[in-house]
């Protein structure tokens, strides 16, 4: 197999992934943008209006397994582009809604499910595949063009479909991207779900989704409510989206840079200190502390994301990444679908978003302990043996050794030292 590049062309696997990632989750960054203009347009309440966002989040990470296991079994350009061609159809369709319900079957389901759940799982898993040593700076240039859309909100997601022709096929070591799957288990790797650490990782992404979102719903409403005018209210998430993309590339340099052990103890500052400025955000009263607050919380909560692919890594291993992708997303996605409707539901119970931003934010804060109980967090070095997934042992012998690319020497040591 050939060897990982860790750059070459990989930079434009990155790339794509960048204008992928910004043409995804422009509906998640900036919808905060217009979630008064569809309360008053609508005329429903704030929990009501949360669940197109919550919606679309969800469905795009509860489809994710088939984004993989198509992926796999027909390569992620092909994928990429159809899913590409889906959410432009999906999105041209919501531009004639007349009501809520038709927001939630066109921009959440169609372009949510069928469209944005094909793009973003094979791209990320692209990213990781190309690139070893700079993994984690490569996953965050990638990942941070989510924050490119909420500046630029415009019907571009058909360009979905360029960008996916850069996923040039890659054969790695221990993946089989283009192999037809011989059984179930194998196209869809079920034996993730039987392994302990990684239904662990899986549930602390369940916990955060629950809170991650929040400001990216309310945060423009909350700035209102408080006495912002609308273009103040715009201008602070403008802020934290800027800080979010510099947040994404920046954890993704620190992560390779290796300043912690691990990408898991990465990880925990930037979960930690996300779910304490999101806990801050209600003693914003003024643009001088709201600003800041929402500077600070968009930086910290960006750097979440690149890390939240790259510590998969130590946990699964690099053969299983597609499939922990898209299972990951498949079941977190719980977090996602309830987390802005409380938000929206406790708005309107209280008449103020002061207790949806600290609840929020002492989930993330909690979560963040929950990954010291992962094993290994606090002795496992850099490089140490992924945890063992079931599976069929490996064979051994001169044949096994040289269909693994073993050069001839070493398969005449074998019979020596075996006899």
């Amino acid at each position: 197999p050939a060897a990982i590049p860790d750059g070459s062309w990989g930079w434009m696997v990155v790339l794509g992934g960048f204008v992928q990632s910004a043409l995804v989750f422009w509906g998640g960054c900036s919808f905060g943008v217009f979630f008064v203009a569809f309360v008053a347009h609508f005329g429903e309440s704030s929990g009501a209006v949360s669940w197109v966002v919550s919606l679309g989040i969800a469905i795009l990470q509860f489809a994710s397994p088939l984004g993989s296991t198509l992926s796999a079994r027909y390569g992620a350009r092909l994928v990429v582009m159809a899913g590409g061609l889906l959410s432009s159809v999906g999105l041209f369709l919501a531009s004639f809604s007349t009501s809520l319900v038709h927001l939630y079957l066109t921009i959440r389901l169609l372009t949510g499910s069928l469209g944005w759940a094909l793009v973003f799982t094979p791209s990320v898993a692209a990213v990781s595949q190309y690139f070893d040593k700079r993994r984690t700076l490569a996953m965050g240039l990638a990942v941070s063009g989510a924050g490119v859309s909420s500046l630029i909100v415009a019907a571009l997601s058909l360009n979905l479909v360029a960008s996916s022709a850069v996923l040039r096929p890659l054969a790695v070591e221990d993946s089989q991207p283009n192999r037809e799957p011989r059984t179930l288990a194998s196209s869809f790797a079920l034996e993730l779900l039987h392994q302990g650490p990684f239904l662990c990782y899986v549930f602390v992404f369940v916990l955060v989704d629950m809170g991650h979102f929040v400001p990216y719903a309310h945060l423009v409403a909350y700035a209102q409510d408080v006495g912002y005018g609308e273009y103040d209210a715009a201008s602070i998430m403008s802020v934290t989206a800027v800080a979010d993309m510099a947040g994404r590339v920046f954890a993704g340099w620190l992560a390779d840079a290796r300043v912690f052990s691990r990408s898991l103890h990465d990880l925990t500052l930037w979960m930690a200190l996300t779910g304490i400025y999101l806990a801050l955000v209600p003693l914003g009263h003024s643009l001088e502390t709201l600003m800041p607050l929402g500077l600070c919380y968009g930086f910290f909560a960006g750097a979440l994301v690149p890390l939240q692919f790259t510590s998969l890594v130590e946990i699964v291993g690099a053969r299983y990444v597609m499939a922990g992708i898209g299972y990951m997303h498949m079941l977190e996605s719980t977090g996602a679908l309830v987390g802005t409707p409380i938000s929206g539901w406790l708005r309107d119970v209280m008449g103020t978003f002061t207790a949806s931003f600290i609840c929020a934010g002492v989930i993330l804060l909690a979560t963040s302990l929950v990954l010291l109980t992962l094993p290994g967090y606090f002795s496992c070095p850099p490089g140490a043996p992924k945890a063992h997934l079931p599976g069929p042992a490996e064979p051994q012998g001169p044949k096994s050794l040289e269909s693994r690319g073993v050069p001839q020497r070493g398969r005449d040591l074998y019979r020596i030292e075996t006899g």
